[in-house]
């Protein structure tokens, strides 16, 4: 191997997202503690790996290569894939699309590694509320991308947030106090804000607010570029008729 070449040995991993690469081989798409978001190519004579390369479990992966994709030499499970069905399921794509869409390669963001671990495990507690478990991981994912929001204090004079007041939340800037009737999509309660601060959303009324303030910080990153997986769960939601509170 050459002086260029690296080699990582048994990083904590999660697989994102897979796909064929020439005849037999495939790339995978990997979300690592300590290299942020990674693609390796696994060779068809590492199938007998297979049982630790799966969605939603957590492995030890090690690769070697010299460019931005290196080859997989070796997988060992570290936890079995969390069993998610229906809007569970769901929402574990939706995070996997949202880290594949936004998270750029060899940056590293253990942190960020930790809250997707924490989602997962959310997801598979039948007791947690997934969408809350989404809203929290979406806000950490914003965080350490550098579009983290401002949730506790005015965005003009920096006073601390009021729970019972109204503010406008402006995504640049942040929030300000509206006084009167208010008109806009991006109104909340400071109550919700504050509540989405503190990662607690016990409330409906501060879960759907979350929902709508996050969606829209997100969407202005994703510049336009579509969620499959959105749009798959509006389906399922509308065939099923239940609200989109995803």
């Amino acid at each position: 191997m050459s002086p260029s070449a690296r080699r990582v040995s048994l990083e904590p991993a999660f697989l994102l997202h897979h796909y064929p690469w020439r005849d037999t081989s495939r790339v995978l798409e990997l979300i690592t503690r300590a290299h942020g978001r990674v693609a390796v190519i696994a060779r068809a004579s590492r199938g007998a790996q297979g049982g630790a390369l799966q969605l939603f479990g957590e492995m030890l992966a090690s690769w070697s290569g010299r460019g931005e994709m290196g080859y997989l030499s070796g997988a060992e499970r570290v936890k079995p894939p969390a069993a998610l069905s229906g809007d569970r399921l769901m929402s574990g794509f939706y995070a996997n699309e949202l880290l594949m869409k936004l998270l750029p390669r060899n940056d590293p963001h253990p942190v960020l590694f930790d809250a997707y671990a924490a989602l997962l495990d959310r997801l598979f507690d039948a007791q947690d509320e997934p969408a809350r478990a989404l809203r929290i991981f979406e806000r950490r994912l914003l965080e350490e991308l550098g579009w983290g929001l401002n949730l506790e204090h005015e965005a003009g004079s920096g006073a601390p947030l009021d729970a019972r007041r109204s503010y406008r939340y402006g995504l640049d800037g942040g929030a300000e106090p509206v006084d009167g009737v208010a008109e806009g999509t991006l109104i909340f309660c400071g109550a919700s804000l504050l509540s989405l601060a503190r990662d607690e959303l016990a409330d409906p009324r501060s879960l759907a607010d979350a929902r709508r303030l996050l969606r829209a910080a997100l969407d202005r990153c994703l510049d336009g570029r579509p969620l499959k997986t959105r749009e798959v769960l509006l389906e399922m939601r509308a065939h099923a008729g239940k609200p989109d509170g995803g």
